[in-house]
Parts: structure tokens; C-alpha cells; sequence
């Protein structure tokens, strides 16, 4: 709940810190253990930012300052792929080859 608070907060505040962060997952593994998973290095750089704060106001909230944060990353379930019009096209050679004989005589810009 602290969690999506923060998030609020933060997109109001500062966008580029809540869109580097609004991906990021966390696990309570114990009573006095949490997991942050998160899904790249410069998102993290981003969350070091922040976090000494957001973990401090956490500790106060519950009553628990004996807290540890492990961080780790999380490439399976977190993984943002961009599609350019480059891969879309070459999606559609999969299906029809005939397309790449068009791109070679046509000399489409996909970039």
C-alpha cells in the first residue's frame, strides 16, 4: 500500500523517476526481509534516488526498523521489448517471403 502511494506521489512530482520505477516489483520474503526486483541497471540507479527515503518512511510505518532489502534483477517478467517498424516489417516477411523481394526492389525507409 506505502508501494502505490509512493508511485502517486511520485508521478506527480517527478515523471522520470516514476516511469523508470513503475515496473518494479516488491516481495516480502519474512518479517524482516524484502525483495526488490527490478527490470535494469539505469532503473535502479533511478530507485537509489529515492529509495533511502521511501525505505526510511516504510521502517517508521510498521514499526520495524530491522528491515533488509535484497535487489534483484528481474529480466523474465520485466522485460519491456520496443517494436520498430523495421521488426513489424520483418515479422510479415516471416509469413511472406515475397515482401523482402518488394523491399528489395522498392527500397522501403523503415527506419
Amino acid at each position: 500500500m506505502e508501494w502505490n502511494l509512493m508511485l502517486k506521489q511520485l508521478q506527480r512530482k517527478d515523471s522520470f523517476i516514476f516511469n523508470a520505477i513503475k515496473t518494479f516489483k516488491l516481495v516480502k520474503e519474512g518479517e524482516n526481509k524484502i525483495r526488490v526486483l527490478y527490470p535494469s541497471d539505469s532503473a535502479k540507479v533511478e530507485f537509489d534516488k529515492i529509495s533511502g527515503e521511501f525505505f526510511n518512511h516504510f521502517k517508521r510505518k510498521v514499526h520495524n526498523h530491522t528491515i533488509e532489502v535484497d535487489y534483484h534483477r528481474d529480466v523474465e517478467n520485466l522485460k519491456i521489448e520496443v517494436v520498430t517498424k523495421r521488426k513489424i516489417f520483418e515479422k510479415f516477411i516471416e509469413k511472406n517471403p515475397l515482401l523482402k523481394d518488394l523491399d528489395d526492389l522498392m527500397k522501403f525507409d523503415l527506419t
